[in-house]
């Protein structure tokens, strides 16, 4: 399961690595327009209004921490108890779905790492794996995409010996609270993201993670900081900088993404309370899921997520966990 997590859900923090023959950006004012997320730290919101009868919850997770962070609130676990249905980006309770990673995670007509580097190029990939851990060997991912290559490169860079994501953490609660889970999208759809980015690409991209150690853990320490900080115009910010987020594949990775997300979400909050768990760089800007549920409607509002509050063994009192 890990793995699976790793590699297809590191998308929205990473993909801005990608710096080759970039595509020009047609939503960089998105970052510069006040939302309904500005001056806001909060990763957990309710949704309400627009014919709902209760509140639905979003939540931003971080796909990789440090397993010291990756916490419940107390708010968090109510908003899991009030929910009748919990929404990942896609549906993690459904283990074929799950497994069927491995049909779309090799190149398409039988390309290797090795058709698309050089052969000194090659060699440093080589070396790397040969003088650092990593989750799998080089020889298992030769026909795998680069960009899941360097996705997975990113958990070993991670400061901390033990490493979580907060959508396992929610899972194991809502699979102890018996709720349903539910995707967002297909690891079809989400695979074929990658199939838009030339695969030489991707492999020139696996080079610069690789030569950019120290840069590259000063960046993952710097996603760490503002998502425990929860200081939505700071995710906001590094996802649409130009070293440290999506930059020029705004559109391809999130905003699109987002507004497909839309009317799916608004099914699921009519028929009853639902609780949505989606990556962190979704949730701000004008074109976030926020804003896209507050311009068709809904009351959004932020609510207080103390992270380590539910294992203290707070009382649950609604009305106190709005901001």
């Amino acid at each position: 399961m890990r793995l699976f997590i790793t590699v297809i859900l590191t998308v929205c923090f990473s993909a801005g690595r990608l710096e080759a023959q970039k595509p020009k950006n047609t939503a960089t004012s998105a970052a510069s327009k006040t939302s309904v997320t500005t001056n806001t730290k909060s990763l957990l919101w309710e949704v309400s209004g627009n014919g709902l009868t209760q509140p639905s919850y979003v939540f931003g997770t971080m796909h990789l921490m440090c397993a010291e962070d990756a916490l419940l609130s107390d708010s968090l676990s109510y908003g899991i108890q009030q929910a009748s249905r919990v929404y990942f980006e896609i549906d993690m309770d459904n283990m074929a779905e799950m497994m069927g990673l491995f049909k779309y995670i090799r190149m398409r007509d039988g390309k290797k790492l090795s058709d698309l580097l050089t052969a000194a190029e090659y060699e440093r990939v080589k070396k790397y794996f040969a003088d650092n851990k990593s989750i799998l060997p080089l020889s298992m991912m030769e026909r795998f995409k680069p960009y899941f290559i360097a996705s997975m490169i990113s958990e070993t860079r991670m400061p901390c010996e033990s490493r979580n994501g907060m959508e396992e953490v929610i899972m194991k609660a809502v699979k102890s609270a018996k709720k349903e889970v539910k995707g967002l999208e297909s690891i079809e759809f989400q695979a074929s993201v990658f199939d838009s980015i030339p695969y030489a690409d991707q492999a020139k991209d696996l080079l610069k993670t690789i030569d950019s150690a120290g840069r590259e853990d000063s960046s993952t320490m710097k996603m760490l900081s503002v998502y425990r900080a929860q200081d939505m115009d700071a995710i906001e910010k590094l996802t649409v900088e130009e070293e440290g987020g999506v930059a020029s594949f705004l559109d391809l990775f999130l905003y699109g993404r987002n507004a497909r997300w839309i009317p799916l979400m608004e099914k699921a909050m009519k028929e009853s309370p639902t609780l949505f768990a989606v990556g962190a760089a979704h949730l701000p800007g004008k074109k976030g899921v926020l804003d896209l549920l507050k311009q068709a409607g809904y009351t959004v509002r932020p609510m207080k997520h103390l992270p380590g509050a539910a294992q203290a063994g707070y009382t649950v009192r609604p009305a106190q966990y709005r901001l």
